[in-house]
């Protein structure tokens, strides 16, 4: 089992490592919806704990998205995904503290297509 998730890290690692800016991009957003998706679990179960560890790694995953725009060159469309990522972040930090799975799911599908128009680029 270990070696198994050794070998699942190293695969990762190198697909980072190999990867196109865009790729990564890609990347962080799946790492995001799988931490929304793993938050919206957690809550279910009743794991408060584990949901507030993966909504915390979803905020973080978006600060690092925010942060890679270039507001210079990318203009009203990195804008507008500034303005997104910032009421997603709102809207994570409401879902932590309330617990509503309803807020994660309605923003974890915006992710998601978020993630679909990036990965069509």
């Amino acid at each position: 089992m270990m070696q198994q998730r050794n070998a699942q890290n190293v695969y990762k690692q190198n697909q980072i490592l190999n990867a196109s800016p865009k790729k990564l991009v890609v990347l962080l957003y799946d790492g995001c919806i799988k931490n929304m998706k793993l938050a919206e679990l957690s809550i279910a179960e009743n794991k408060l704990d584990q949901a507030n560890t993966a909504l915390i790694k979803a905020q973080d995953i978006i600060a690092e998205l925010a942060g890679t725009l270039n507001k210079d060159q990318g203009g009203q469309i990195a804008q507008d995904l500034s303005d997104i990522y910032e009421y997603l972040m709102t809207k994570l930090i409401e879902a932590n503290r309330t617990k509503d799975v309803a807020i994660i799911q309605k923003n974890r599908e915006m992710m998601e297509e978020l993630r679909e128009a990036w990965a069509e680029i």
